[in-house]
């Protein structure tokens, strides 16, 4: 496995003074030599402005957040970082190599939850490169790499858990999205080592039934809902029958015997759990007719 190597190179400024006097000084070096007909002076101060002019071909730019690969002859010699205005050996081959932080977002994908419910998924990957040896010679196309394994992640991790957590489970995709998007995050990091890229951050972005399904899902949602709510309803409304019966017996209001106190919390019971408000109606005789 090939591991980047941060190689040092020369300051183009620097080096574009040097070349610039080297060529001057060749080029009136070769117009004295004409002058005075020095055949051997002219060939070798013309090979000399030959090499000084291969020389010129080293300039190269490195700009913020770039790298550039350095190749000599297919052989990797080294990446630099720093940017500006750089000089290097006018053989090596220069790729360059962007280190900024980017991100990718799926398309929706169509999978099987860990129920074999059909959901619709998307995610955000947040990833930049680290290592641009791997990143260049560990994969064909980094960039085409991260999107399809990013995919390839978020399809297992839709098939390991549901898309909402039922009565004894824990994790889900519904209902808990910090917990998801770091194993999610971690799946596709383990897939993206190999090609230098780091995964700063990955989320989900689209969360949804298959709409073949979503009507039926939805329908199962709100009863789900309804019999939550008439849960706690039922739970106040007997506690509330409690605390009055109690009141009554503390304050020694009236005396009710088992079979009163029984339609007495049948009445409550229907007040306060009934959809639709209760009619009044007044007992003009006593209390036992």
């Amino acid at each position: 496995m090939i591991r980047e190597e941060v190689r040092k190179v020369s300051s183009g400024y620097l080096m574009l003074v040097l070349l610039a006097i080297a060529q001057i000084g060749l080029a009136y070096a070769i117009y004295r030599s004409a002058v005075t007909i020095n055949l051997p002076g002219i060939i070798g101060f013309a090979l000399a402005s030959v090499v000084v002019a291969i020389c010129w071909a080293g300039f190269f730019m490195v700009h913020p957040n770039e790298a550039k690969v350095l190749q000599l002859f297919g052989k990797y010699v080294g990446t630099t970082h720093e940017p500006g205005l750089k000089w290097a050996n006018p053989f090596f081959g220069k790729t360059a190599v962007s280190t900024r932080i980017r991100n990718f977002e799926s398309g929706k994908l169509k999978v099987n939850d860990s129920r074999g419910s059909p959901i619709e998924i998307a995610a955000v990957v947040v990833w930049k490169v680290y290592d641009t040896a791997e990143a260049l010679f560990e994969v064909d196309d980094y960039e085409e790499f991260v999107q399809i394994q990013s995919e390839s992640a978020l399809r297992n991790l839709s098939t390991t858990y549901p898309y909402e957590p039922h009565e004894g489970e824990g994790v889900a995709l519904r209902s808990h999205p910090g917990d998801i998007a770091q194993a999610l995050r971690e799946e596709i990091q383990d897939r993206l080592d190999q090609a230098g890229v780091t995964v700063i951050e990955a989320r989900i972005s689209h969360l949804a039934y298959s709409p073949e399904i979503a009507n039926a899902m939805l329908r199962r949602q709100q009863a789900s809902a309804i019999i939550a709510a008439r849960k706690q309803l039922v739970a106040g409304a007997v506690g509330m029958v409690d605390m009055a019966l109690d009141e009554l017996k503390k304050g020694q209001i009236v005396d009710l015997d088992e079979e009163r106190k029984a339609a007495m919390v049948s009445n409550l019971l229907v007040v306060l759990c009934g959809e639709e408000s209760a009619q009044p109606v007044v007992n003009t005789g006593s209390l036992y007719t």
